[in-house]
């Protein structure tokens, strides 16, 4: 019977898990440079989790320097199922007030920072991020959330920026007349890395205030958001323990942990053997299946 392993990223305001049976930190190195924080393992109930602290315990990093590549290389060489990211959000729409949750469905990505792939020269895939989440998870994420006390959103289009300075309100007003009803910093490339690792991915975004599309004094206050971030990640916490009860007691596949079966074009003969061992996790399955 396959079990569950759910990779928490816990985004600003959730830097532990305490209802974690068997708590241990563990440090891992990878291919990528060392990830964000060491990892904390255990157990609630019949599931296993890995949680990792996003930005560092005490909030070390910024946006930008997440090794988002490490991170997930992390959770995969820990045998991880499945990733369920929790990160705070600002809101875009009227009816996503502070203290609603998100469970977000589609990204625009406008970060230009970043590594955004583990693939490149030597081995080249594409895979697809026509559905970025996984729609399973999602709806277990959603349940959870409501469970937890959580007013809760099911869908919604996140746009991810670069930061670490919050929007103009020209960008702002942009992003909504996009299609856009979150904003946050941290979603990409994750998720898309998530995909290449053949992870199945959702995100809960916490919303921790109104971006400042609202009007002249209307401008997102890092006090504020502090305050808000502190009783989402309470919730989130929550969220967690409910999670871990409400998933079924097998896990059954899911068409994105094969993703790879049809994403890799670089042929076997000219793949860069250097390339292959840093994919060692990532590709794991794919590549011990071919010739």
């Amino acid at each position: 019977m396959a079990a569950w392993k759910i990779g928490v990223i816990g985004g600003s305001g959730l830097y532990a898990i305490d209802a974690l049976e068997d708590p241990r930190w563990v440090k891992i190195v990878t291919p990528w440079g060392p990830p964000s924080d060491e990892l904390l393992t255990g157990r609630i109930g019949h599931a296993e989790f890995v949680f990792l602290p996003r930005h560092g315990r005490g909030h070390r990093l910024p946006p930008s320097d997440v090794n988002a590549r490490a991170n997930i290389d992390a959770l995969k060489r820990l045998g991880c199922t499945d990733v369920i990211a929790i990160s705070a959000v600002g809101s875009l729409r009227e009816e996503l007030p502070p203290g609603c949750f998100v469970i977000v469905d589609q990204f625009i990505d406008r970060t230009i920072a970043r590594a955004h792939s583990f693939f490149g020269p030597g081995l080249v895939a594409h895979v697809s991020m026509a559905d970025p989440t996984c729609a399973r998870l999602s709806g277990l994420c959603a349940g959870a959330a409501e469970a937890a006390g959580a007013p809760v959103t099911r869908g919604g289009t996140y746009l991810a920026m670069e930061g670490p300075q919050f929007s103009s309100r020209a960008e702002s007003l942009l992003y909504r007349q996009g299609g856009c009803d979150v904003i946050g910093m941290t979603a990409m490339p994750e998720a898309k890395l998530a995909r290449e690792a053949e992870l199945p991915y959702a995100l809960v975004g916490m919303v921790t205030d109104y971006d400042c599309w609202r009007g002249a004094g209307e401008a997102v206050e890092v006090a504020a958001v502090i305050a808000q971030l502190m009783a989402n990640a309470d919730i989130a916490r929550r969220l967690v323990v409910e999670l871990a009860q409400a998933l079924p007691a097998e896990r059954r596949p899911s068409p994105i942990d094969t993703m790879l079966d049809s994403a890799l074009v670089t042929a076997p003969d000219a793949r860069d053997p250097a390339m292959l061992r840093k994919l060692d996790a990532i590709c794991a399955r794919v590549l011990g299946r071919q010739p």
